[in-house]
């Protein structure tokens, strides 16, 4: 009798657990990959480009007896979730998330889940490039830091697991705290969407819109870009991380009156240097990012473990894709 392969479920077919999906369909594997979606075009898509082998219109259905579960859903659909499935689980299984807050995930997964199941959350890092395509691929988070924040309790084993899981996707794994991450990702992921937001809400409201919109060029395309066409996953970031959003809100505020202030002085030489200063700290962050080499302990050589993801569902070694 043929063994019955290894069960990976991602709920939640958009953009990231599309791209997931393809990543982890690559190559030589011993698992399938099941799918679930609430809206059924959503599934039908996602197995059409093979991002899942089948999907399961039932949530439970598409959990029960999956060894990892990864949850692609925005971060108000995650608590229901696992109130729906925890008394399905498969002991031993681990689940995980891609929203991109972590505090109140791993709070509610410490309150739901049994203690026989592990969590560890997750959050990757995804390029303005990759959002804005708008279509999922295999090579959407390559080379991508992948952010972990495990629970208190997740198994040793299982942490490794999450982290073997994300390097055959190809992302960099990053361990962090919950609170820690979440305090940085409100500067840098949620701060520049709410400012984006006002940005827009000040110039499409204005009078002269109509002109200025035939003026509009990359400057403003860039700057009113989001991460999401999912105006829910902004929304859940200012409910649930709110505090740390207005602390950096207040921090911009003071700056922009530092700005306002220099703009009026019509000082030429500080504004010049204002603009070089920022401009060299951002092509400094793009090199970093771009080397993924932030201190020394990142420098080429480094030993790290064996891919445990890989030993773990017979895949041999981290060559074998």
């Amino acid at each position: 009798m043929a063994k019955t392969k290894t069960k990976i479920t991602i709920v939640g077919l958009g953009l990231v657990g599309n791209s997931i999906g393809l990543a982890l369909g690559k190559g030589t594997r011993n698992y399938e990959l099941v799918g679930h979606d609430k809206e059924p075009k959503a599934a039908g898509a996602a197995r059409k480009r093979k991002a899942v082998d089948s999907t399961d219109w039932n949530l439970i259905n598409a959990c029960e007896g999956a060894s990892v579960i990864i949850l692609a859903l925005p971060v108000a659909a995650i608590r229901d979730t696992l109130e729906v499935i925890a008394p399905h689980l498969e002991p031993g299984a681990l689940l995980t998330d891609t929203a991109s807050l972590k505090s109140p995930v791993l709070r509610w997964a410490e309150e739901i889940l049994p203690n026989s199941v592990n969590f560890v959350g997750g959050d990757p890092v995804i390029s303005a490039a990759g959002v804005g395509s708008g279509e999922a691929s295999a090579d959407l988070l390559q080379d991508t830091l992948y952010c972990l924040c495990p629970t208190a309790t997740a198994a040793p084993d299982a942490v490794r697991l999450a982290s073997g899981l994300v390097e055959r996707i190809g992302a960099r794994p990053h361990f962090l705290d919950a609170a820690e991450h979440d305090g940085l990702m409100a500067a840098v992921d949620h701060l520049p969407a709410v400012l984006a937001a006002v940005l827009l809400h000040s110039t499409t409201g204005s009078n002269s819109w109509r002109d200025m919109g035939r003026l509009a060029g990359g400057q403003y395309e860039s700057g009113t870009q989001f991460a999401s066409e999912m105006p829910e996953i902004f929304r859940d970031a200012c409910l649930y991380n709110r505090q740390n959003i207005v602390h950096w809100i207040d921090t911009f505020v003071e700056n922009l009156q530092k700005w306002r202030e220099t703009i009026v002085s019509g000082n030429a030489e500080q504004l010049e240097v204002a603009f070089e200063e920022v401009m060299k700290a951002r092509l400094l962050w793009l090199r970093h990012r771009a080397s993924g080499l932030w201190d020394e302990a990142e420098r080429p050589g480094t030993p790290r473990p064996p891919g445990f993801f890989h030993s773990l569902f017979g895949l041999g070694g981290r060559t074998a894709l």
